[in-house]
């Protein structure tokens, strides 16, 4: 009895261990691994082992800037089970990332959380660090405003507002700043949202433009010099996709 009290609360209980197939996976991409769970000291029962996707971003309260972490999703491993003392059980999973999990660029951080359900007892958990790149379309996006002179300056998470939030609270904003070619000089920056899907990628681009004359800087000091754009391309328009780019942010600035 005693065993089993000191069981209930954590003590001598079971612990899990996720092991990856790889470390480092695309938006999209599906992930496979195991999870090993080893016994305590007593026989229990685990009512569920689940695996938790999460990233952090960036909240405004009270004009503060504070981080909150965010469960993008939560895969279920295994149904109810008993695991014996100093018993050992593998078993294998796997589950496609969505498609609007974070890429870990500039500070944001996404991890697999792996956890068990116990009656009474405190959660073992194990967390797991991924390097997730940027799906293939938003790479060419990358490429195509590094051609026009454009450098990534920034990436961050960020609470979004109502009219842009889809599945999430948050959008990965990803800055640019013009170093180079026809737009040095006539932007300040240039800031994308992308919303990647399994048929093309809805861009909402914010044109940053530099202030010019008066009438320029009437227009920055009101916050009237941003424009934001629409910008949707798929598979078919990566070839082109640099003259696509070029072409909406002349419209614009």
């Amino acid at each position: 009895m005693f065993k089993k009290l000191l069981s209930s609360i954590g003590i001598g209980s079971a612990t899990v261990d996720t092991k990856l197939s790889k470390a480092q996976y695309t938006q999209g991409e599906t992930v496979e691994g195991v999870v090993e769970v080893r016994g305590g000291s007593v026989e229990q029962r685990i009512d569920e082992i689940y695996l938790a996707l999460v990233t952090t971003y960036i909240r405004e309260i009270d004009d503060k800037k504070v981080e909150e972490k965010a469960v993008l999703a939560r895969y279920k491993v295994s149904d109810s089970m008993t695991i014996g003392p100093n018993e050992t059980k593998t078993i294998p999973f796997q589950f496609a990332l969505p498609y609007d999990v974070p890429v870990t660029l500039g500070s944001s951080k996404v991890w697999l959380q792996t956890g068990l359900d116990i009656k009474m007892a405190l959660d073992p958990q194990d967390r797991d660090y991924l390097t997730i790149e940027p799906h293939p379309l938003v790479t060419a996006f990358l490429e195509a405003a590094r051609q026009l002179g454009f450098r990534l300056r920034d990436v961050q998470c960020e609470q979004a507002p109502r009219y842009w939030q889809r599945r999430l609270p948050f959008v990965q904003e990803f800055e640019f700043r013009p170093t180079g070619g026809a737009f040095r000089g006539r932007l300040d920056e240039l800031e994308a949202i992308f919303f990647v899907s399994e048929h093309g990628v809805e861009a909402i681009l914010e044109i940053d433009r530099k202030a010019r004359g008066f009438a320029g800087l009437l227009a920055e000091a009101l916050d009237m010099d941003e424009t934001l754009v629409r910008f949707t391309y798929g598979p078919n328009d990566i070839a082109s996709l640099p003259q696509l780019l070029a072409n909406a942010i002349r419209r614009h600035s």
